[in-house]
């Protein structure tokens, strides 16, 4: 199939880009576009205009800044993180979802401000966005606003963007001690929808859990903040009471449907056992380093 007809704008500043969105009451951003136009191709998504921010320079980067954050412009694709040394440095969690995303065509274009944005409840990026605690700074005539991802998303495919914002920003807050953590995903085949999928982000100090995050992928309506799991760890050493009490309260977050991947029992089974898993691999990982 083919798109409906749309009008094409490239905007050279995020200022001009706002300005077209005000103007225009039915137009949709277009960053990576991996799943604007596809969406677009089957009528899904039929916008009057598309304003394409790609000329904006300087919106590319990935960074650690001074303060211990991490910030990722609306621009950086899915393959400069996969590559990026300084996201496995700094950034584990996101490291290693990285190579999990989609697939390597897919990886090419897209990004990743503007997969959060797409709020698909089968998306990476946004559940490790919300185990880290992270944010998105949206850009509108007003000026700029951090969000929550875990309040951004606010139900499949849709966020709290305003009609005249731009997310120009994804945004990690810095770690309470040493970061750590993991990223698992069941898939039938590489490209393929999660049948479950977990993200487990873990703030260490003297073998202390001080903050830690689960979000967890494809086993509700949108991402699932399993934040009651993630209380149960932090304040412990990773004891097997906790973990196994994490691992619980993270399958009974979750709300997963049954179907040609699996019941629904079985998903929650996925989710138990892969929060186990994450944490079991960082404990290899810290008496390897030890």
């Amino acid at each position: 199939m083919f798109p409906s007809r749309f009008r094409y704008e490239a905007p050279t500043s995020i200022e001009e880009a706002i300005a077209l969105l005000g103007a225009n009451e039915d137009a949709k951003v277009l960053a990576g576009g991996q799943s604007l136009i596809p969406m677009m191709k089957l009528r899904f998504a039929n916008p009057a205009l598309l304003v394409d921010i790609n000329n904006i320079p300087d919106m590319g980067y990935h960074r650690a800044d001074a303060d211990g954050s991490f910030r990722i412009g609306a621009l950086c694709r899915h393959a400069d993180l996969e590559k990026s040394t300084i996201l496995r440095e700094h950034q584990p969690l996101l490291a290693a979802a990285a190579p999990l995303v989609a697939d390597p065509i897919v990886r090419s274009r897209g990004t990743f401000v503007g997969s959060v944005c797409h709020a698909d409840p089968q998306g990476d990026w946004a559940a490790c966005m919300v185990a880290l605690g992270g944010s998105i700074i949206a850009q509108g005539p007003n000026g700029k606003r951090a969000v929550e991802v875990k309040d951004f998303v606010s139900g499949p495919f849709t966020t709290v963007l305003a009609r005249d914002e731009i997310a120009i920003e994804g945004v990690v807050p810095s770690a309470q001690g040493t970061r750590t953590g993991g990223y698992l995903k069941l898939e039938r085949r590489v490209g393929d929808f999660a049948t479950a999928a977990v993200a487990v982000s873990l703030d260490m100090s003297g073998g202390v859990v001080k903050n830690a995050g689960i979000g967890l992928v494809g086993v509700g309506a949108q991402t699932i903040d399993a934040s009651e799991a993630a209380a149960a760890l932090i304040g412990s050493s990773l004891d097997d009471d906790a973990v196994d009490r994490a691992a619980e309260l993270a399958a009974a977050a979750s709300n997963p449907r049954g179907d040609h991947r699996g019941s629904a029992d079985y998903k929650r089974h996925i989710i138990s056992t892969f929060v186990t898993r994450i944490i079991a691999n960082v404990q290899r990982s810290e008496m390897q380093v030890a």
